[in-house]
C-alpha cells in the first residue's frame, strides 16, 4: 500500500519574513525558489505547510 504524499514547491522568497517562517521552510527541506520536495501527508507536515501557505504551492501525489 502506498502512503499518501504531498509535493511542495517554494514559489516566493522568505526574505523579509520572520526567522520562524524561514525555519519552517528549512524543516520542509525547501531552500531555493522553484525547488520541489515530496513529503508524507501527515498532520505534522500539514501544520508546517499551513504556516507557510503564502510562500508555497502544494499538490497531492
Amino acid at each position: 500500500m502506498v502512503t499518501p504524499s504531498l509535493s511542495v514547491i517554494l514559489k516566493r522568497s522568505p526574505i523579509g519574513h520572520p526567522r520562524k517562517i524561514r525555519l519552517v521552510l528549512m524543516g520542509l527541506g525547501l531552500r531555493k525558489i522553484g525547488q520541489t520536495v515530496t513529503r508524507p501527508d501527515t498532520a505534522q507536515v500539514r501544520g508546517l505547510v499551513n504556516k507557510v501557505r503564502h510562500l508555497i504551492e502544494v499538490s497531492a501525489l
